[in-house]
């Protein structure tokens, strides 16, 4: 490879990762200034959840009318016009009360929903060697941006206040998109992207399809709950102060990236998927668990759920890909899981908030990720025994 294909190539892995930074951060970012936000805006605990759950239903709605966008306009477009609408969300959802910050939140869902069905396009596309590495790269990514967020905007808080520390992480989507233009040029010819519409029923009659929709909702379910009220939970049980707390939920996403990383490793070492599967699956429950039998090892539990949810993502879309029997079955069934799981996972937030509230406390919450998780792993090991039947 020369040098200047090597960079050229170097630049588009950079743009694919800048844009990924932005398709988390700001909805990771309301979690550790979630109770300023409640008060000032004079919210509950299940209205602040609200504003955490949007974009996950948005993922789950708009998803269909984002790939038929992709299909006409071409990533480029979609993915230049996503960073500009995250931007425009995240400085509206700052500006004033509830109604302008739902707004910006459903801008913000909205456009992330764009990057979740054309990222995967684009590292298929322009990455076809490296397939597995880059989607580690992309999801590792993904789970950097919410350390970011969740590290820093409290003590951001704590300086400027919450409105401009959640609009001041408007400048990742700025510095995206100067790099994204400079890899993907506005009005360079591109392939088109065939989305194809027919044939959804035999993906629907597979066990499998609907196994790892249950599956992918139990983990989105408990990502989105726990990401958006872990920093709570730390301060409210353990004392820890807001920053403090927000830089220790953290952990369960840095890990995140080392699980987004390491089983796509493994799964590309030939290990077995039943056994990656599981030890995920473990590893995930330790985190209810152990906070609501040792809560003071929180770093353990955070370490261990951390690599779990970075890791599972794989595992799911890994047997999408090896199993659906050609791309246009893998997109459909992609499709379906994803719909159906961000579904779930949009109430996880507004729910554990308002179990929270009628409770007063976090094991009731806790039981309810639980409970989520253990429907993960079940539906795991079903979606996994249906395909060995196929097979």
């Amino acid at each position: 490879m020369t040098a200047a294909r090597s960079a050229a190539r170097g630049l588009l892995l950079a743009a694919v990762l800048l844009y990924a930074l932005n398709l988390r951060a700001p909805i990771t970012a309301l979690a550790p200034v979630v109770d300023d936000v409640r008060r000032d805006l004079g919210l509950s605990a299940a209205g602040v959840g609200v504003l955490t759950g949007v974009p996950v239903l948005c993922f789950a709605l708009a998803t269909p009318v984002m790939a038929v966008l992709l299909g006409r306009l071409g990533t480029g477009r979609v993915v230049a016009a996503s960073l500009v609408t995250v931007l425009a969300g995240t400085l509206l959802r700052s500006a004033d009360g509830f109604g302008t910050a739902l707004v910006g939140t459903v801008l913000i869902g909205v456009a992330i929903t764009a990057g979740n069905v054309a990222v995967p396009v684009v590292i298929g596309r322009d990455f076809p060697g490296h397939v597995p590495r880059v989607t580690g790269l992309y999801t590792a990514a993904l789970n950097g941006g919410s350390v970011l967020t969740t590290t820093l905007t409290a003590p951001l808080a704590d300086v400027v206040g919450w409105r401009w520390a959640l609009a001041s992480w408007g400048l990742l989507a700025v510095v995206a998109l100067v790099v994204w233009q400079r890899a993907y040029p506005f009005g360079r010819p591109e392939p088109v992207v065939v989305v194809a519409t027919t044939g959804a029923p035999d993906v629907w009659r597979r066990p499998v399809t609907w196994f790892l929709a249950v599956a992918f909702a139990g983990q989105a379910f408990g990502y989105y709950a726990v990401s958006a009220w872990l920093p709570s939970l730390l301060h409210d049980t353990l004392g820890l102060e807001r920053a403090a707390s927000g830089g220790a939920a953290a952990l369960f996403q840095l890990f995140g990236m080392v699980g987004g990383i390491a089983v796509p490793v493994a799964l590309g070492r030939r290990a077995p998927v039943a056994a990656v599967s599981a030890a995920i699956t473990l590893g995930w429950v330790a985190l209810p668990v152990g906070l609501l039998l040792a809560p003071s090892w929180w770093p353990v539990w955070c370490t261990f759920a951390g690599v779990a949810q970075g890791g599972n993502f794989a595992v799911i879309f890994t047997v999408i890909a090896g199993n659906a029997g050609s791309q246009a079955a893998a997109r459909r069934m992609s499709a379906t899981v994803q719909s159906v799981g961000y579904g779930c996972a949009a109430l996880g937030p507004s729910l554990l908030g308002a179990v929270h509230a009628a409770s007063g406390g976090w094991t009731a919450p806790l039981l309810v990720v639980l409970a989520a998780l253990l429907a993960m792993g079940t539906a795991s090991g079903l979606a996994l025994r249906s395909v060995r039947r196929e097979s």
